[in-house]
């Protein structure tokens, strides 16, 4: 099957396993419009096709997604039409992992930030390199976690180590990560894709339909707790991207990002 999508997202096949590589290597794995836009609409060209049992998640490269391409969001500053996109899309990312009926396993290979957090979080199983970190730090820009942050990690975790990390954006090293529910298990980075490629290839030896109408029972859960506070989430993130305070933090990232 032909992937129609741009190049900051590419599809590989390895019999019934498609591996999607975020592929911005030298950006981090920043998502960009092109690649916000791939992550809104490969779910359904994945479901598409006919041969595909399993997908692997990961990116190229040192890093998994190092959220938000700076030059991107601070786009939105004065392009309300391409900020109301960006959030229409953000919901559309989330829905479309939700629904998606195959099995997802996110390979961390590096630092997941922001929406890369979240891309990891959502995928049914995620391993994680020892090298990798998870980390939301929208608050700490100005910005609501809407896009999946604050919405579901209190789903996985407890409340209160949700709030704190929330707040202050911090790292969470990859023991950490898995101790709070945040990913499945930790793996050797030489190791992360042999060993995310063996368990998908186990999960493909499985019966289909029993794997996929178990997948879409657990996600009935995810589906009903999150109908009101991702809509909540996405509300608030776009009010708080038209604050003077979001703003000038984004304003003092690209200067500081310009000097380095």
């Amino acid at each position: 099957m032909e992937y129609e999508l741009p190049d900051a997202v590419r599809v590989r096949s390895e019999g019934p396993v498609r591996v999607v590589v975020l592929d911005r290597p030298g950006e981090l794995n920043a998502v960009d419009a092109e690649m916000h836009w791939a992550l809104a609409n490969v779910w359904r060209q994945l479901a598409a096709d006919r041969e595909a049992r399993v997908v692997i998640l990961t990116g190229a490269g040192r890093a998994f997604s190092a959220g938000g391409d700076l030059e991107w969001i601070s786009s939105f500053l004065d392009d309300p039409v391409a900020r109301d996109e960006s959030i229409r899309e953000g919901a559309q990312i989330i829905e479309e992992m939700l629904r998606f009926p195959l099995p997802v396993i996110a390979a961390v290979n590096g630092a997941a930030v922001g929406l890369g957090a979240s891309l990891a979080i959502l995928s049914d199983i995620a391993l994680i390199s020892e090298r990798a970190y998870l980390a939301d730090p929208h608050v700490a820009v100005g910005l609501v976690a809407g896009d999946g942050g604050a919405a579901f990690w209190p789903l996985l975790t407890p409340i209160l180590r949700s709030r704190e990390y929330l707040f202050t954006g911090d790292r969470i090293d990859a023991p950490t990560a898995v101790q709070l529910g945040l990913a499945s298990r930790v793996v050797a980075a030489d190791d992360l894709l042999p060993a995310a490629q063996l368990l998908a290839e186990r999960l493909a030896a499985q019966p289909a339909e029993a794997l996929r109408s178990t997948k879409r029972v657990v996600n009935m859960h995810l589906s009903q707790a999150l109908a009101g506070p991702l809509q909540a989430g996405f509300a608030a993130e776009v009010v708080t991207m038209q604050s003077d305070e979001h703003r000038a933090r984004l304003v003092a990232l690209r200067r500081r990002a310009a000097t380095r």
